[in-house]
């Protein structure tokens, strides 16, 4: 059985983080969405509210699940024994540090190979960050962008008058 794990902040998920998870349980038997509280991203949500963001979704994917991430991303990988990350590239910006992160994992671990994955060109501009600054002025523009239960977390966090 072939594990991968996708981390991230996934502060929230989007439709576009569930895109890339879907393609990578396509390519591995079981892909692990590893949640990273990241405090230098000031996230909206805790941990524990984006685990029960993304676990509804999970049902629909038999072969995914989720935990929470701690330490290094390459440690958790081989404690859990993976052999691949999982990375969404959405346009070309995204590249150079996702090369650099790639780099260091590989210094840090050879063994664990990382995977770029990208999401349906309906996504390629979508992320967390642009959602909740959207979200701050008018939330129901991002119904094609987040599912409706991040839609409804995102509304209790940012009040429409």
């Amino acid at each position: 059985m072939k594990l991968a794990i996708y981390p991230g902040t996934f502060d929230p998920v989007t439709k576009g983080h569930l895109d890339i998870l879907r393609r990578a349980c396509r390519l591995f038997d079981r892909v692990l969405v590893a949640i990273a509280p990241n405090e230098g991203k000031q996230p909206l949500f805790t941990v524990e509210e984006r685990l029960a963001l993304i676990r509804p979704h999970l049902r629909t994917i038999p072969n995914a699940s989720a935990a929470r991430l701690d330490g290094l991303t390459v440690d958790f990988a081989r404690a859990r024994g993976a052999v691949a990350l999982i990375r969404g590239l959405r346009a070309v910006s995204d590249f150079e540090h996702e090369f650099q992160m790639a780099q260091m994992n590989r210094h840090l671990d050879e063994t664990i190979e990382t995977i770029f994955l990208m999401p349906s060109h309906t996504f390629f501009y979508t992320s967390s960050q642009i959602v909740k600054q959207v979200c701050r002025m008018e939330a129901t523009r991002l119904r094609q962008f987040v599912p409706p239960n991040v839609l409804r977390a995102l509304r209790k966090k940012f009040p429409q008058p």
